[in-house]
């Protein structure tokens, strides 16, 4: 995954806290969402489908509400 682009998350923030990154690019071509701690940029990646992806950010949006 070293060629994918990663998006940080707008929820991480500066002060080197709660960073996730994710690439888009990938999970468009492929269906599958590539997960990384930011902080760690070779450190393993989580690969989850993306319709469990969706669910989990549809979760997370309605705990935040």
């Amino acid at each position: 995954m070293s060629h994918a682009e990663w998006v940080t998350s707008t929820y991480s923030n500066g002060g080197g806290g709660a960073c996730v990154a994710w690439a888009p690019g990938i999970a468009a071509a492929t269906g599958v969402v590539p997960v990384r701690d930011s902080k760690v940029a070779d450190g393993p990646v989580l690969s989850v489908p993306s319709g469990s992806w969706d669910a989990f950010l549809r979760d997370l949006t309605r705990c935040t509400a």
